[in-house]
């Protein structure tokens, strides 16, 4: 996928987070373009999940800006979905499957025909029909992940935020969420953290390695996993 727009949507610069006397980021700079499909590796606890909370703005960073943009000019807000980490989520919470996805369009607040109607198309589209008047502490962790995924796209965001979308999800359901991601990637602005990079390696554009410091990875073909396979891997 060419990023042929160049149209900058989210900026961050100088971004560095510290807990205590621990850095989990430093020195982060990059821009998040119209079109753009980003995937995101790193090691385990090298701060690629404190980056896209910083990035939506749920997290402050110690220092540094994150600005967001529309049609060049610096805006307060951005239309973005965002898949959180299974574990972030109590399941003890008594909140059905509907009301999970239908909490996506809080901000939006269509009428109640139009939500009923697209919380059904987004509900059958995660293939959670049969389970939608169910509390989420009844799901399995595959089916809580999807009704996540249906809140996260129901509002058709200008931009989406996957963290480990295939975390607990079977096999099966794991090729559907490939081909759902590559649909939306025509559309929407993805950022997609993910340790299964052999196929999102493939659909994405760009590629960052996020290790306390960020590095953007410029070879097309390399497995992306915790080094580049190229001589021009950069840091930013």
């Amino acid at each position: 996928m060419e990023n042929k727009e160049k149209e900058i949507i989210i900026s961050l610069r100088d971004i560095c987070k510290k807990w205590d006397d621990k850095i989990a980021l430093e020195d982060i700079n990059f821009d998040v373009h119209r079109g753009d499909f980003i995937a995101i590796t790193g090691p385990n606890g090298g701060g690629k999940t404190t980056l896209l909370r910083i990035l939506l703005r749920l997290l402050k960073p110690t220092s540094g800006s994150v600005t967001y943009f529309r049609h060049g000019k610096a805006v307060d807000d951005l239309s973005i979905g965002y898949l959180p980490q299974k574990n972030m989520i109590d399941s003890r919470f008594p909140i059905s499957v509907e009301e999970v996805i239908a909490s996506g369009l809080i901000a939006e607040s269509p009428g109640k025909e139009e939500m009923r109607r697209r919380v059904s198309e987004v509900t059958k589209l995660m293939g959670l029909e049969n389970h939608s008047s169910q509390t989420i502490g009844n799901l399995s962790g595959g089916q809580l992940q999807r009704a996540l995924l249906g809140r996260a796209i129901i509002a058709r965001p200008r931009v989406l935020v996957l963290d480990e979308p295939l975390s607990y999800v079977d096999k099966r359901f794991e090729h559907y969420i490939y081909d759902l991601v590559a649909e939306l990637s025509h559309s929407t602005t993805l950022l997609l953290v993910s340790h299964e990079m052999s196929t999102i390696a493939g659909m994405a554009n760009r590629h960052l390695i996020i290790d306390h410091r960020l590095t953007e990875c410029h070879s097309s073909h390399h497995q992306v996993h915790y080094d580049c396979d190229d001589d021009d891997g950069s840091s930013m």
